[in-house]
């Protein structure tokens, strides 16, 4: 019989706030994050607008002495988890550190130290650079930070596939759990971006958005969508075997009951017409959780605001779903968080736990002209109660990766 795992902790930094709450009670009112860069000058960019967290400050998380050792990617997943894990409630000290595991994803890393760090290569030479460099570009570097802060010695792994990669992290987590291999995993995924490199590269590939006003650049399936908005930040979730969290009276958010993961094999970074292998990743996700289609009351799309993948998406949410497809409501919460690369699907998983827990479903904001090749139900504009027991999240990747979790309310 497979062990059950549930969601006993979340946290978050985003531009929507340092928090899972406050994350939430800005999804459902549909409060943007997305503003003006400041981070970085986007004088010369034809892209000017980003989702940046400004309110973060890392020594409320890490000691003052060892910020400049960590990343700002790793420093946005360090303090997701100290707000997780103190949300979860869960004793430490009374945990099997042994089947403790951690799995923390991120699409590009340490960014950041690299670009600086080359920049100072190039001026001074190579004694100028940093020994820190290399712990502090490794993308697995946050999970272990993580394992190290926490005593974690189990499972740890890193997920580094582009957009999917939290997605992948917290399924993958999930089976780690219900195959005995541990009893709690820190999972999610961390991300931050935003440089002038990194800019540039989305741009010279336009799949970044051209419009330069925040309150509308962001419009998933809309037919006047231009491309995406780059974001910041971390989500990581609490994941634990049901009898454990059970047996010290943990505050169940949900229960992971699905995991698909599949790959287009079609191209490096255009999703396969149709939708095909996000098609097959759904299908997947919805089996492993042993229930029909017609159960999903609620999908949180990956929905980027780009035209291939809004229409793809579409086009496979139709394959599986069949007429119901035009019955199950459907959002993008990127229109309000901007799209955070690798720590998008643990943002969104966030968000969708959240809205099963309160039967809240979130709004797709900025949606105004509809697109004959984007006709489902959208949730255009404003939330609304709704009771579901069945939610559905994507996370779709460059180089064809595809993830969806199926959660499910605890009862």
């Amino acid at each position: 019989m497979k062990r059950r795992v549930v969601i006993t902790g979340m946290g978050a930094v985003s531009s929507l706030g340092i928090g899972a709450d406050k994350l939430w009670e800005s999804i459902k009112i549909g409060r943007s994050g997305i503003s003006i860069i400041e981070r970085v000058d986007v004088s010369d960019l034809p892209t000017k607008v980003g989702s940046e967290v400004k309110a973060f400050d890392p020594m409320n998380f890490i000691e003052k002495r060892e910020l400049r050792r960590i990343d700002r990617f790793a420093q946005f997943a360090l303090a997701s988890t100290e707000i997780a894990v103190k949300n979860s409630k869960i004793d430490l000290n009374k945990v099997n550190k042994e089947r403790m595991g951690v799995i923390i994803g991120t699409g590009i890393g340490g960014i950041e130290t690299m670009v600086s760090q080359h920049n100072e290569f190039i001026e001074k030479g190579y004694r100028r650079v940093s020994p820190f460099l290399v712990p502090m570009m490794i993308p697995n570097m946050a999970s272990g930070l993580i394992a190290i802060k926490y005593g974690a010695k189990g499972f740890n792994e890193c997920s580094v596939t582009a957009c999917a990669s939290s997605t992948n992290s917290i399924g993958d987590s999930f089976k780690v759990i219900q195959r005995n291999d541990a009893d709690v995993m820190i999972a999610g995924g961390a991300e931050a971006p935003i440089t002038g490199l990194t800019l540039a590269g989305f741009c010279a590939s336009k799949a970044m958005t051209t419009n330069h006003d925040p309150a509308t650049a962001c419009r998933p399936f809309d037919l006047e969508r231009n491309g995406f908005v780059l974001g910041e930040g971390a989500g990581v979730l609490i994941l634990e075997e049901l009898q454990h969290a059970l047996s010290r009276g943990a505050n169940i958010i949900a229960e992971v009951v699905g995991y698909g993961c599949t790959n287009d094999a079609f191209h490096i970074t255009a999703p396969a017409e149709g939708g095909e292998g996000a098609a097959r990743c759904m299908k997947l996700a919805i089996e492993d959780a042993d229930i029909k289609p017609s159960d999903i009351g609620y999908i949180n799309a990956h929905g980027t605001s780009t035209k291939p993948n809004d229409k793809n998406e579409t086009a496979a949410v139709k394959s599986v779903f069949g007429e119901h497809a035009y019955k199950i409501p459907i959002s993008s919460t990127k229109s309000m968080t901007g799209h955070l690369l690798g720590a998008s699907g643990a943002i969104e998983a966030i968000i969708t736990a959240s809205s099963i827990k309160e039967g809240f479903l979130p709004p797709t904001i900025n949606y105004r002209t509809p697109d004959p090749e984007c006709d489902l139900n959208y949730i255009p504009n404003e939330g609304s109660k709704a009771e579901f027991n069945y939610a559905l999240t994507n996370s779709f990747g460059f180089g064809g990766h595809n993830a969806t979790l199926v959660l499910k309310a605890f009862n």
